[in-house]
């Protein structure tokens, strides 16, 4: 064996995919779970449940002996959540957490998993790397955004002092298993209202399972304090709308309607606690454009990513199995 990775949010879409990934390629895993964590995903793999929390720092220094490395996805990752007032506590001072017990367990090397939300969101369709400055403004709108934007300089300022710590962004990732229906919930949303409406906007699109194996490059080639955007083909909103609809089989209108007319509908839901079928906290994301370059995780990690098409029709095909689309 490679070694034992500790694994924060393993037990998530996300992270069960790595857990599964860093199994096949020959590590052990010790997985950081709460009493309360529904471990459905990763049952039957071959992983040691550690109990603990990321915001209890003496659970991590226990949980991390005898490991070799660290892979922290622990994060706030549903829409409701977006904006929520754990931010501070969960995502910015739990992940300080996890990098000083990595440093007092012996500077283990580690992956932090950051989002493409980090890296900016445009009015425009322009491509971003992992360069680009984040210019989204510091206010209650993307308060998640710039939330992992500070831990990832509090991993760079680490990593400047030799901390080993690799940071990956993610796009939209897609994929069987969001029983939490975070992004699939779009899909559905398509297939199920009578009109589809969207703002002008797009993002990159990824397959979980590349995100995984992209995570596992990124501990075994990557360079500390670098980032890796790990994301596939940039889509318009519309364009993935209408994927998703030839996909299925649904010929439906898709419209495309202003964003102050969409950020006006979210400010009366959120105002008047009307539901109007989309999270409203998700709105100011939901108008913007989340292009990306992924050139270099393919050339320096060696992470391939899937079409569009060849993301969606799997996880189209688990959404109709688990019931969402009749």
């Amino acid at each position: 064996m490679k070694g034992k990775i500790f694994v924060t949010g393993g037990a998530g879409f996300i992270g069960s995919k790595v857990v599964k990934a860093l199994l096949t390629h020959d590590y052990e895993v010790r997985c950081l779970v709460r009493s309360t964590t529904q471990t459905r995903r990763i049952e039957g793999l071959a992983y040691e449940r550690f109990e603990g929390d990321i915001i209890h720092p003496e659970t991590l220094m226990e949980g991390m002996k005898g490991c070799t490395g660290v892979v922290h996805l622990a994060s706030l990752s549903n829409w409701k959540d977006i904006k929520s007032s754990k931010m501070p506590n969960v995502v910015i001072q739990g992940s300080k957490n996890i990098i000083e017990a990595a440093k007092a367990n012996g500077n283990l090397r580690m992956v932090y998993v950051s989002s493409s939300t980090a890296v900016d969101g445009t009015d425009k369709p322009v491509i971003l790397n992992e360069d680009s400055p984040l210019t989204l403004p510091d206010n209650h709108h993307y308060v998640y955004a710039h939330a992992k934007k500070q831990v990832e300089e509090f991993c760079k300022e680490h990593a400047r002092q030799g901390f080993p710590v690799i940071i990956v962004n993610p796009t939209e990732v897609y994929g069987p298993h969001d029983y939490d229906r975070i992004t699939c919930g779009n899909l559905i949303d398509f297939a199920t209202t009578k009109t589809v409406q969207l703002a002008k906007g797009g993002t990159s699109i990824v397959y979980v399972d590349d995100v995984a194996e992209g995570i596992v490059a990124a501990f075994e080639k990557g360079k500390p304090g670098e980032r890796y955007i790990l994301g596939g083909e940039n889509m318009e909103f519309e364009q993935l709308a209408r994927m998703t609809l030839d996909i299925l089989g649904i010929q439906k209108p898709i419209k495309t309607i202003s964003r102050s007319v969409l950020i006006g509908l979210a400010w009366i839901s959120k105002t008047f606690a009307i539901n109007m079928g989309f999270e409203p906290d998700v709105i100011p994301y939901a108008v913007k454009y989340w292009f990306v370059d992924n050139s270099k995780a393919r050339n320096e990690l060696g992470v391939n990513f899937r079409s569009a098409k060849e993301i969606l029709k799997p996880t189209l095909e688990w959404v109709k199995e688990e019931g969402y689309i009749k």
